[in-house]
């Protein structure tokens, strides 16, 4: 056994989806730091191109911009291109980009749910089909090809926020993951989800932002803090490295203890 090769994805070409900012460019971040080339994907160009820059400067990886709306059949189809020109061949698709919606039970509307679905589960599952043919050339026995899908606690557990929506959406996520991970593990390609719980990004901003709501939710957590880059990316690599290789259908909550304590 090569201890010192378990974790190691240097090389390895993947595609994070939504990684400009959040969530998404932790992981990215943690990518090209550990030797990879990323490719990441984001709706407003000039953001994506900045975090691209920013990401390679690091390295000793690089990371390449693709601006896309991914809810279109053209930005999914613009992805699929970007990445064949980038490597033959897929290692790990990182399926990141989402959207939320808040509003009281009473006044939630109809398009909050077309929204939400269409980006978080379809988007999700119509990105991987396309990219499946990329994904097979890298799969073999012994190194699978990954594809990591972000769901989130709120698909674990009731959070109080109202959320309608986006907490249906991420259940959708990892139930998803578990009906790919079935269908595509004869191909050695591996379906995971990683289910973070809060973590300083815009969709939590409104509320870290606040000290005494910061306080708050940091209180809610069993480990006493919020998510850090090193978390999400930890995790996202371990499933991407040897070290993960045989693991597929699960969902890992990077939560802080949030879903295993309720």
């Amino acid at each position: 056994m090569d201890v010192g090769s378990l974790f190691d994805v240097a090389g390895k070409t993947v595609v994070v989806t939504g990684g400009s900012r959040g969530i998404g460019r932790m992981i990215a971040q943690g990518f090209v730091e550990a030797g990879a080339t990323v490719v990441i994907s984001a709706r407003k160009a000039e953001a994506c191109e900045k975090a691209a820059a920013e990401l390679s400067a690091a390295g000793p990886g690089t990371c390449h911009a693709h601006p896309a709306d991914l809810s279109t059949e053209e930005g999914i189809e613009g992805l699929v291109a970007r990445v064949a020109e980038v490597s033959p061949r897929l290692d790990v698709l990182v399926n990141n980009a989402g959207a939320t919606w808040g509003a009281p039970v009473d006044e939630f509307p109809a398009a909050g749910f077309d929204k939400i679905f269409d980006i978080n589960v379809k988007g999700v599952f119509l990105l991987t089909q396309a990219l499946l043919p990329s994904l097979r050339a890298a799969a073999t026995d012994e190194n699978p090809a990954r594809v990591i899908n972000i769901g989130s606690i709120d698909g674990l557990v009731v959070s109080g926020t109202e959320n309608f929506s986006y907490g249906a959406s991420k259940a959708a996520v990892h139930m998803l993951t578990r009906k790919l991970a079935a269908a595509l593990a004869v191909e050695r390609i591996t379906v995971n989800a990683i289910a973070p719980g809060p973590f300083p990004s815009k969709m939590m901003a409104f509320i870290l932002d606040d000290p005494e709501r910061k306080e708050a939710v940091e209180g809610s957590v069993p480990l006493g803090r919020v998510g850090t880059p090193e978390d999400v990316a930890g995790t996202a690599i371990f499933l991407s490295s040897r070290a993960g290789a045989y693991l597929t259908g699960t969902v890992v909550p990077v939560d802080g203890g949030i879903s295993g304590t309720r």
